[in-house]
């Protein structure tokens, strides 16, 4: 006789067999994370790198231009220059260093989606 119900086996298999699939797509997706996160990192410091280059090269034309504009007065005129890029350097190194420290929660999408797992699994718990 042949029982058509499945036996606690094949039950058991059927579970780990779900329980890796969703694993895999977990992981699949963090990796697609974590590839989303390192490319913005990379074209962000490169587009910085540029940026800060060519920042730099309008600075000392500045400061050439202004020392030829008040030459009578060269040493004021580097004076205030220079205490006008360490002020606004620092300005920026401080705004830098509060961009870092406040950026956003790394792998939100992969957290996002274990929370609804979880709730689905713990239908009447809170995670």
């Amino acid at each position: 006789m042949d029982d058509p119900r499945p036996g606690l086996f094949a039950s058991l298999r059927r579970l780990l067999d779900s329980a890796l699939q969703l694993a895999q797509v977990r992981l699949a997706l963090l990796g697609n994370e974590l590839e989303e996160q390192k490319l913005r990192l990379t074209q962000g410091l490169l587009l910085s790198g540029i940026g800060v280059v060519f920042l730099a090269l309008a600075s000392v034309m500045l400061c050439g231009f202004v020392v030829v504009l008040f030459w009578d007065h060269r040493l004021v005129a580097l004076g205030v220059l220079t205490a006008l890029f360490g002020a606004v350097g620092a300005a920026l190194v401080v705004q830098g260093s509060r961009r870092v420290r406040s950026a956003g929660e790394m792998f939100q999408a992969s957290l996002q989606e274990l929370a609804r797992d979880r709730a689905g699994l713990f239908p009447g718990e809170e995670p």
